[in-house]
């Protein structure tokens, strides 16, 4: 079983920096399509960009459900462990080298989502084997990914008005 989990993990991240690299453009190819925006970029804030790892781990984590026959007793506490950890590495990493170089540079832009999102895999195939945590532990991370994928959504129309969702090219906040 741990084999396998593993070969899904990898095969996740491959998956997940592919079809979040898709949903960069997604938006624009269906010509601002207010529904696409729920799950694609729609605009050049890095909240909008961490969509482009949450969203396509989410469809991951449905994925990874369908093909596990056994999964292991963390399962769900260690894919919102993992998801929830790649927007943290993106922004971190982010805004650091930014800091650092006064710019940001788009091959550091990758390079930092492909990061997040290995980083992330990594925490989720550690914690699934990790002691066993307790029940509604499980319960909780069902929870905290819905309340994510909501925020995101949300968010995508009603923006804040701070720096993690303002277009830094058109200076507007959302769609």
């Amino acid at each position: 079983m741990k084999s396998q989990i593993l070969r899904l993990h990898l095969i996740g991240a491959i998956f997940i920096i592919i079809l979040g690299s898709l949903l960069h453009f997604t938006f624009e190819w269906t010509k601002r399509f207010w529904l696409v925006g729920t799950f694609s970029a729609v605009n050049e804030s890095t909240w909008e960009h961490l969509k482009l790892a949450v969203i396509p781990s989410l469809i991951w984590l449905f994925i990874e459900l369908k093909l596990l026959k056994n999964k292991p007793s963390n399962f769900f506490f260690a894919k919102a462990k993992g998801i929830y950890a790649m927007p943290f590495f993106i922004v971190g990493i982010f805004y650091s080298y930014k800091a650092i170089l006064g710019k940001n540079l788009l091959i550091l832009d990758i390079l930092t989502f492909i990061i997040a999102v290995i980083l992330g895999q990594l925490i989720s195939y550690k914690l699934m084997f990790w002691f066993e945590v307790p029940k509604i532990y499980n319960k909780i991370a069902i929870i905290s990914l819905f309340v994510l994928f909501f925020a995101f959504v949300i968010f995508t129309f009603y923006p804040p008005h701070n720096f993690l969702f303002l277009d830094p090219l058109t200076l507007k906040y959302g769609i």
